[in-house]
């Protein structure tokens, strides 16, 4: 598809609505036993591709390339794909692998309040050889496809049965009217949780793209935009779409759906926009998807002075829009956000990491709010979307690392020492335990808004609160003083009973096995 989204007229104002479906609702699939899945990230990845599953790795390869090291650290990163689907209203959602990762993912879901069910293909030893638990995805599916329920219904393979070669592309692409959406989320294949979102929502894309070119599709429920649109790519805080339809409306644009989207009908609109925003830049999957339907992208985010007014020019350039028209809907805002950076500015050195895909776009705002930020690391790969904010942060002197791994983040830490460290939850850990005020990127940072005026005095006040803790950190520090750390933490009535023989025996016996690895390798 090059041009516009062709919708079905006859269905514009029909509203189909589902019932939220409680945990236990799900259909009974058949059973049994869990099967581990300790071979090992190496093992597991040699397996898949003699299991006929290279193609879908050496793509995997190319959209999220791992980097100098092999894996961050990461929560597994099915809980990407799996919030999104669970997210999206009539999704249907259905899990293929270990029972204890199964576990653990669904009580992460319901942690995060998902209210729905999902649902559990389980397997053994025997099925997993015979072929029968492919049979048996094929029965659950069958069963689950309700077109009263569901739109779609989301199969995802995880680590055992990516590696097993079950052949999800063999199940049926709809079935009662019920898509019928399957991928691979394997831990030795996708990175991390923020790039599993973009397996899922470029897979729904590249589905809605074919129905698009197969003709006319069901208009969005709030029927379809009057001006052209900008589609939003990656997560943001509810008010950030809002803020930016705000500052496209002087263009004569509008804000077109975010992506991953809630609902079905939202894909169509998302791809029927003038523009792609890639607010977080390593959708690469979708950003695929987006390119194949002749739509341009647009790096980078209306964050902050600079970063606004280029994001502006960028989209009046895309969109074709006269210089003076871009001029003026920059002045209708970059006042306002010049008196909100400057009403509470922030002094004191920052470092930054997560995994999110939004850390570039913090660590901008936050120094443009006076904030000295030597060091910015994101779990996250590196694209050409992200170039501009990577380019503006190395003009001020900030060190940016792609891929960052825990130990980077903590180094970069304990080198410059700040006044606030912001980071993922063992980075906190860590800085508290050396005295440093620390914050959770995910839970306090990201959850606020970032765009436009609104985004440039949120960081703020919870960034300045925290510096103010540092006298609180100290005493904290002092009080546990002499009760030991690692091996040795708590209180011991003698002197603490260190085996440094057994770690030694260990080191060498991961030693031999790299050596090990290493001559398979020249073999």
């Amino acid at each position: 598809m090059k041009g516009e989204v062709t919708y079905d007229t006859a269905h514009e104002a029909e509203v189909i609505t589902g019932p939220d479906r409680e945990v236990g609702d799900a259909p009974a699939l058949q059973g049994g036993d869990g099967m581990g899945c300790h071979a090992g990230a190496a093992e597991m990845k040699k397996a898949a591709q003699m299991a006929g599953k290279s193609e879908i790795l050496e793509q995997y390869a190319k959209d999220y390339p791992m980097g100098p090291h092999d894996q961050p650290q990461s929560m597994c990163p099915a809980f990407g794909s799996l919030r999104v689907g669970l997210r999206m209203r009539r999704v249907g959602t259905i899990l293929s692998g270990s029972a204890c990762c199964v576990y653990g993912l669904t009580f992460v879901s319901h942690f995060y309040g998902a209210r729905r069910s999902v649902g559990y293909v389980p397997f053994n030893s025997e099925t997993l050889v015979t072929g029968k638990l492919f049979e048996d995805i094929r029965e659950a599916v069958h069963d689950m496809a309700d077109p009263d329920q569901y739109d779609a219904i989301v199969v995802t393979n995880l680590c055992v049965p990516t590696a097993s070669g079950v052949p999800l592309r063999l199940l049926p692409a709809e079935i009662n009217g019920v898509r019928i959406v399957g991928i691979d989320v394997p831990g030795f294949g996708v990175p991390t949780h923020a790039e599993a979102k973009d397996v899922l929502a470029g897979a729904m894309l590249n589905y809605a793209r074919a129905e698009v070119e197969a003709g006319p599709v069901p208009a969005p429920v709030g029927g379809r935009a009057d001006r052209p649109t900008v589609t939003m790519l990656g997560e943001m805080f509810p008010a950030d779409p809002m803020m930016i339809g705000a500052m496209l409306a002087p263009l004569g644009l509008a804000a077109g759906p975010v992506v991953p989207c809630r609902e079905w009908r939202e894909l169509y609109a998302a791809l029927d926009c003038g523009a792609v925003a890639a607010i977080h830049p390593f959708y690469s999957a979708a950003m695929r998807e987006f390119t194949a339907a002749g739509r341009p992208i647009v790096g980078s985010a209306p964050v902050g002075l600079d970063g606004t007014a280029n994001w502006l020019a960028n989209i009046g350039d895309a969109f074709g829009i006269a210089a003076d028209k871009v001029a003026a809907a920059q002045n209708a805002f970059l006042p306002a956000i010049r008196e909100a950076l400057a009403k509470t500015p922030v002094e004191g050195t920052i470092t930054l990491s997560g995994y999110e895909g939004s850390e570039l776009l913090v660590a901008r705002l936050l120094i443009e709010s006076g904030a000295e930020v030597p060091y910015v690391g994101t779990a996250c790969h590196r694209t050409e979307q992200s170039k501009a904010d990577r380019e503006w942060l190395e003009a001020q002197g900030v060190t940016v690392k792609y891929r960052a791994s825990l130990e980077d983040d903590c180094a970069a830490m304990e080198a410059i020492k700040p006044d606030l460290a912001i980071g993922t939850t063992p980075v906190v850990q860590k800085g508290k335990e050396m005295g440093i005020p620390s914050l959770y990127f995910t839970n306090l940072i990201s959850a606020r808004p970032l765009m436009g005026p609104a985004g440039a005095g949120s960081l703020q006040e919870v960034v300045n609160a925290a510096m103010a803790n540092k006298d609180r950190m100290d005493h904290m520090r002092e009080f546990f003083e002499g009760v030991g750390e690692g091996e040795t933490a708590g209180v011991w009535e003698g002197d603490p009973n260190v085996q440094p023989q057994f770690r030694e025996l260990h080191l060498k016996k991961l030693e031999k096995k790299r050596r090990a690895a290493k001559a398979e390798e020249m073999i």
